[in-house]
């Protein structure tokens, strides 16, 4: 089954991000995709809080869910959007995951468990969790490719999410991202690779590329990994539309040849001797 992923090079103005992602959801329909990935922060990428807050709605209320959401209608394929700035109803922000079916229904949402609050050696500072409220569970879908684990970059870094997802039955993980380029370089595709390898399941990352409006800088590098931790497809660093196909019997046979996931048990207590 064929996939498209989006690699963008998001800013500031979600009309025009909500434009570009409409026309991503086309080209991906005219390439025969069953379903379209896109990267974290696909409506506005503004580490400007102040000015960003004009811009952040409600998700009843919000451009870009609604406009992707015609689109896909309208082509019929599947859309994962990697996530949406959205206000909440207590007035803090949400980093939103939807996907999104062929009659542009909302099958899932999935907020970011883990929230990039972090210092870099080259001075980069972020602190997600001063505007933004971790999410509350994790979450799983049934689509065309199987079922699907959903997580949103930072929550890479954390492997007992992807084993509870692979453990409630997902086949795909879909980790879309913003990346930073120190930590991309560093760590992008070993933690990709060994999250498929860990689950024997694939993983698909649209993600967030080159320099943003705002000054920031992402890593780009949308790929597709599949269960024996085979890099399928890498987008490099320039932005746009990537395809790949995805087998599903590929996880079974993996699971069949080293099945980890019966092999798994429940870690006891660490004793820590003196």
């Amino acid at each position: 089954m064929k996939i498209a992923l989006a690699q963008t090079t998001t800013g500031i103005d979600p009309v025009r991000n909500a434009a570009d992602l409409v026309e991503a959801v086309h080209a991906a329909a005219r390439g025969g995709a069953a379903m379209l990935f896109t990267p974290e922060m696909s409506g506005l990428l503004d580490q400007d809080r102040a000015r960003a807050a004009a811009s952040i709605m409600a998700e009843e209320d919000d451009h870009v869910l609604a406009a992707v959401r015609a689109a896909a209608a309208e082509t019929g394929i599947w859309v994962e959007i990697g996530s949406l700035a959205l206000r909440r109803p207590d007035g803090r922000f949400a980093n939103r995951c939807f996907v999104i079916d062929g009659a542009g229904a909302v099958r899932a949402r999935y907020d970011k468990l883990h929230l990039f609050d972090v210092d870099l050696p080259t001075g980069e500072r972020w602190r997600e969790s001063a505007a933004y409220a971790p999410g509350a569970s994790a979450v799983a879908v049934d689509t065309p490719l199987g079922r699907l684990g959903l997580g949103i970059c930072y929550d890479l870094r954390f492997a007992a999410l992807f084993t509870a997802l692979s453990a409630a039955g997902a086949t795909v993980l879909s980790i879309p991202a913003a990346f930073t380029r120190p930590t991309g370089v560093a760590h992008w595709h070993v933690l990709m690779r060994a999250r498929a390898i860990e689950s024997a399941a694939f993983v698909v990352t649209a993600a967030q590329t080159g320099r943003h409006e705002d000054g920031r800088e992402t890593y780009g590098h949308s790929l597709v990994v599949d269960p024996w931790g085979e890099v399928l497809l890498d987008m490099g660093e320039a932005p746009g539309i990537g395809f790949a196909e995805i087998d599903p019997g590929a996880v079974a046979a993996v699971r069949g040849r080293i099945p980890v996931l019966d092999h798994r048990r429940p870690i006891p207590p660490v004793e820590v001797m003196p």
